[in-house]
């Protein structure tokens, strides 16, 4: 049994309250979160803020040693980490161990990439009254910033964020989503240990109350949130006018045209929408089929999805493992009940078995439902089919989220027509929406975030722009 608290060096805070955790894969109680509040969250900015201070002059070759020491770090202890996630979020363990790994390149990403980061020389003579000035322009840090993250990637979520704060200079108060508090609270030990400075790198525990806590804090001077759009909105409340970054939900659209190779985007969004539970902003959950080879298409695809192996979180060979707790899994039936109310079918149907749920396929789903409309963040996904391009861009678009999306064609036309008139932060021609590289800038429209993540564009949005001006020679 854990007892997990705030990871603040120096400083020692009394929690407010103390909550259960129970293991996602048999719900049984493995330890206890405390609540850092209000109290905890002033401990963490002033260590933050302190070790901003101290630190503020230090070289860049200083910042990417400290990041290549983390990395570093990171891959000894990939196993231990990847243990962490698949016991406290349920993440199938070769997935955790991929998630261990991926972590600890994208901080030798953000160390490669640092010194990169450049600003400009400005032609002032553009302006009569700039006639022999010079200007330049630096990125310099916020100084204290926050992340607060999910739970579906405890590691690579965090990462993402703390790896571009540090390499720009700032330090970063981290709350992470209850399910990663221990995965976060052992980054920071690994970092300490490493040779990061006290302070840099700070962890307060807890749920809703401390998030809230950390965003509306005067100390802190920017804020990277990934989660849901309804909390994102409340942290957005809260941040009020400070520089404040989101990644937000999605129900992702995933476009089969007639000349696609359906076999192959068959397994692919199968893959998207099912693996780890579906539990990924960009997992597939709507899939738009030409009509004309949706009798092909159906079959192939859940075939596919039956081939995925639905097993505990500790086997190797597991696909679909449990979701991050019972009530999780509750949600995404409701949703599937919702849909075959109003007129849906089971193409094949989803099982539960506590915090499990098997993929499930639905066709049929009217735009008034839950499903077509909201995240359902699980295994289960819906497939429609259209009559030619402007109706598959309609129904692509007919959602209040634009995150990532998918299609699949051989024509570049085609591909580019889709690329064009999609409303999404990225999109993917011939690969499903799950599919993710750091170095891509990622991000939202709509509904479904501010701002760009991926190394270099999380270091942009986590500097500002400084303007210098000079007249030269004068006394």
């Amino acid at each position: 049994m854990f007892t997990a608290s705030s990871f603040i060096p120096r400083a020692s805070v009394a929690a407010t309250s103390q909550t259960e955790f129970k293991r996602p894969q048999d719900g049984i109680v493995i330890g206890r979160i405390n609540e850092a509040g209000r109290a905890g969250v002033d401990a963490a900015v002033i260590s933050a803020r302190e070790a901003f201070l101290r630190h503020r002059k230090a070289p860049l070759a200083t910042r990417v040693e400290w990041l290549k020491a983390a990395a570093k770090a990171v891959r000894a202890h990939a196993v231990e980490l990847a243990d962490l996630i698949s016991e406290d979020v349920g993440k199938p363990i070769r997935m955790a161990r991929f998630e261990a790994n991926r972590g600890a390149e994208f901080i030798e990403a953000c160390a490669a990439a640092a010194p990169q980061l450049k600003g400009e020389v400005l032609s002032l003579d553009a302006a009569a009254a700039g006639a022999g000035l010079v200007g330049m322009t630096r990125r310099v840090p916020f100084g204290v910033v926050a992340g607060i993250t999910p739970f579906n990637a405890p590691v690579n979520l965090l990462l993402q964020k703390v790896a571009p704060a540090v390499a720009v200079g700032n330090a970063i108060v981290v709350k992470p989503a209850f399910a990663g508090t221990r995965v976060a609270l052992r980054l920071a030990e690994l970092f300490l240990a490493a040779g990061w400075p006290e302070g840099l790198f700070n962890v307060v525990t807890g749920d809703k109350d401390t998030a809230i806590a950390l965003a509306s804090h005067p100390g802190i001077a920017a804020i990277s949130f990934t989660g849901g759009t309804a909390a994102g909105n409340d942290l957005v409340r809260a941040a009020g006018a400070r520089k404040f970054l989101a990644e937000l939900g999605s129900n992702a659209a995933n476009i089969v045209l007639a000349d696609a190779d359906l076999a192959f985007a068959a397994l692919r969004i199968a893959s998207a929408g099912f693996e780890a539970s579906g539990q990924q902003c960009i997992s597939a959950q709507r899939v738009l089929v030409d009509r004309s080879v949706l009798g092909d298409f159906l079959p192939l695809f859940v075939t596919a999805a039956r081939a995925l192996k639905v097993g505990p979180a500790s086997d190797v060979a597991t696909d679909v493992g449990p979701m991050v707790h019972a009530g999780a899994a509750e949600r995404v039936m409701a949703m599937v009940a919702d849909a075959v109310d109003r007129g849906a079918t089971l193409a094949l149907a989803p099982e539960r078995n506590g915090a499990t749920v098997s993929p499930g396929i639905l066709t049929g789903v009217t735009r008034d439902s839950r499903l077509w409309n909201e995240e359902v963040f699980g295994p289960v996904v819906l497939v429609t089919a259209f009559d030619g391009a402007d109706q598959a861009i309609e129904l692509a678009n007919d959602s209040d989220f634009g995150l990532q999306g998918a299609v699949f064609t051989r024509s570049l036309a085609n591909a580019m027509r889709f690329a064009d008139d999609m409303e999404v932060g990225s999109l993917w021609i011939n690969e499903a929406s799950r599919f993710r590289l750091d170095m891509y800038p990622f991000g939202g429209v709509k509904q479904s975030g501010i701002g760009r993540e991926g190394v270099e564009y999380a270091m942009e949005e986590l500097s500002q722009i400084k303007f210098i001006g000079i007249r030269p020679g004068a006394n």
